[in-house]
């Protein structure tokens, strides 16, 4: 017979187990997940809906004024189940703009009167709006039912920034990299309906995915590298280039498709006063180019699916004055196939990548923008981090103006792990000094805390700390693990726009294991890590180190013990030593040797206090 004692005991352990995997939810997110358009799996919900735009862009950009100009058709699908009255419009570029609201300083010269719209139209009828001031252009339109398309056509200019590289403008004379340059229709999604956060500098970007056509004009001694494939080679590259580029796409050898002597000799496109290029790119969250009139370009690829063999170009080009950028190409070739085998051993989803020699340290969909550094193992960094957003948020569809986490913390753990396979001399602890400072302190707040609305904490909560949590997580589950659940993550919302419930969520069913408590003692709550070494005892031969967590964040347990003899022995514990609350474990081993000094800790364990992992015996 169960005992009043043994039936307490058991519904004491269900309450736990039910408390344990309980994750706070803000209202308007649980709304969704009873509107079943999400799951507690973390899977799609039966209901689960987005929209979808398609835009259909003429742009001309003019280097000797920094006009850009254009139109645009945008068909817009609304597969919501609500009726829209209106539609939000971003215009990226008012960042620029006076009297916007912005983090950032932008000099003078570079303020504009906005980006200027003209020949509004909806489904054909004109529309007169209203000023804008800021990044938000919300327009009021004829219902909009569910299942029903509207199409937008529209003009708009702006100057581009001449002065101050704000993730796009100008980068000397005759290089410019153009992003966010076309109004673009806002996410409306389940959660919070359409997104009215503004652009102000620091926080980046949520997008739908969308198809676009664009056909870009510039001047016809400039090159162009885009989002997108490329559909008229012929008619923008003479024949040596065409089969240049040709070559670099089934080989993995580097190939100069432009080099100085090109640039000198000037018949790399038909000698016209303007060459229009135009490219396709379908189902990707933005689009961005850029253009040159002098820099070189050089090509390889990859094969970075083995089952269909089919490969990704991988392209840069770049000022050939910046002599880093000689060796970039290679760092970014290994970066596609290291992603493609290593981490996340995802291939590679787009045909092509671009990193362009400019001013800033920003991804877009096939596109990077990167400045010249001044060593080796700062480009290896700068290379693989901002290639690695191709998966995390392009590939993904993350809302990074709410969970930067979402796709910095990734290009984090990205760059940790694969610059050393790149060269094995690189130790990269980016952010960890930052992290190590400000934690539990009052400006470290949790993770889940909306970028938007962070100030000091927006670097740490961005990158070194989710990249630490996802790398604790690797860890504990061993690699197998790992990327079951990752690829299952990945395999479940490409495409689509998920939220941080459903990456946590679709990890604990993909790894078939309930990691609540770590997800909400890591991104939820307030806390820091701090651990000490608490003792060390010996019985004749055995050994033992006791670890004493004086913090309340999990992390792993990295213990480096210096015999008498100079020999070392390396101990670990993942962080799944912490589970169940204690605050203490001890790390055991047999030797006859004596040993002079326990050093506690490693690059990743990340330690508010690190004055007590030292003792000397």
């Amino acid at each position: 017979m169960m005992t009043k004692r043994i039936l307490f005991l058991l519904l004491l352990a269900g309450w736990q187990q039910v408390t344990a995997q309980s994750l706070f939810m803000p209202r308007n997110i649980r709304q969704a997940y009873d509107k079943q358009t999400r799951s507690e799996s973390g899977a799609p919900g039966s209901r689960y809906w987005q929209n979808k735009a398609s835009y259909d862009i003429q742009v001309k950009f003019e280097p000797a004024t920094n006009l850009v100009s254009g139109s645009e058709t945008i068909v817009y699908t609304n597969n919501s189940p609500d009726t829209l009255r209106l539609l939000n419009f971003k215009l990226f570029a008012n960042l620029f703009q006076h009297g916007a609201i912005r983090n950032m300083v932008v000099t003078a010269e570079d303020l504009h009167k906005g980006v200027s719209i003209k020949n509004f139209k909806v489904d054909g009828t004109p529309r007169t709006l209203s000023a804008v001031t800021g990044t938000n252009m919300p327009v009021s339109v004829d219902d909009l039912a569910p299942g029903q398309q509207t199409q937008i056509s529209l003009d708009f200019s702006y100057v581009l920034n001449e002065n101050t590289h704000i993730r796009t403008g100008s980068v000397d004379t005759g290089a410019y990299f153009i992003a966010y340059f076309f109004p673009r229709i806002a996410v409306y999604d389940d959660i919070n309906g359409w997104d009215m956060l503004p652009y102000n500098g620091v926080t980046e970007f949520y997008n739908d995915f969308s198809d676009f056509q664009v056909a870009i004009t510039v001047p016809g001694n400039y090159q162009v590298w885009a989002t997108g494939d490329l559909k008229n080679r012929q008619e923008v590259y003479t024949e040596p280039y065409l089969q240049r580029i040709a070559d670099a796409e089934k080989n993995d050898d580097i190939i100069d498709i432009i080099d100085t002597t090109d640039i000198r000799k000037g018949h790399i496109s038909p000698r016209k006063a303007y060459n229009t290029w135009r490219f396709d790119a379908v189902n990707v969250v933005d689009f961005a180019f850029a253009t040159s009139n002098h820099y070189c370009w050089k090509a390889s690829s990859v094969e970075v699916d083995p089952v269909t063999k089919r490969r990704t170009r991988v392209d840069v080009a770049f000022n050939a004055n910046h002599r880093d950028y000689f060796d970039v190409i290679g760092y970014a070739r290994a970066t596609v196939d290291k992603m493609s085998y290593r981490f996340p051993k995802w291939p590679f989803p787009y045909p092509h990548i671009t990193v362009f020699d400019g001013l800033d340290q920003m991804e877009y969909p096939m596109m990077v923008n990167d400045n010249p550094v001044a060593n080796k193992a700062s480009a290896i960094e700068l290379t693989d981090h901002e290639i690695m957003h191709t998966m995390f948020p392009f590939y993904m569809g993350t809302n990074e103006t709410q969970y930067a986490w979402m796709d910095e913390g990734w290009a984090t753990i990205g760059e940790w792990l694969i610059s050393p396979m790149i060269d094995s001399t690189i130790v990269d602890n980016y952010g960890m000094p930052n992290y190590n400072a400000i934690a539990g302190r009052m400006q470290d707040l949790p993770i889940m805390t909306p970028s938007n609305q962070l100030t000091d904490a927006y670097m740490t909560n961005s990158y070194p700390k989710p990249a630490l949590g996802y790398l604790y997580v690797k860890d504990m589950l061993g690699d197998d693990l790992f990327f079951k659940a990752l690829h299952h993550y990945i395999r479940t919302w490409n495409g689509k726009h998920p939220q941080p419930y459903d990456f946590f969520n679709s990890m604990n069913t993909g790894s078939g294991k309930n990691m609540n408590w770590f997800w909400k003692n890591w991104f939820f709550d307030n806390g820091y890590p701090d651990l000490a070494i608490e003792k060390v005892s010996r019985n004749g031969q055995r050994w033992d180190i006791t670890i004493l967590s004086k913090g309340t964040k999990p992390v792993p347990v990295d213990v480096t013990v210096l015999f008498e003899d100079q020999t070392t022995l390396k101990l670990h514990k993942s962080i799944e030593c912490w589970e169940k609350g204690n605050k203490t474990v001890t790390l055991g081993f047999t030797s006859p040797k004596k040993i002079s000094k326990v050093i506690l800790g490693s690059t990743w364990v990340a330690d508010a206090d690190p004055s007590d992992n030292v003792k000397v015996l």
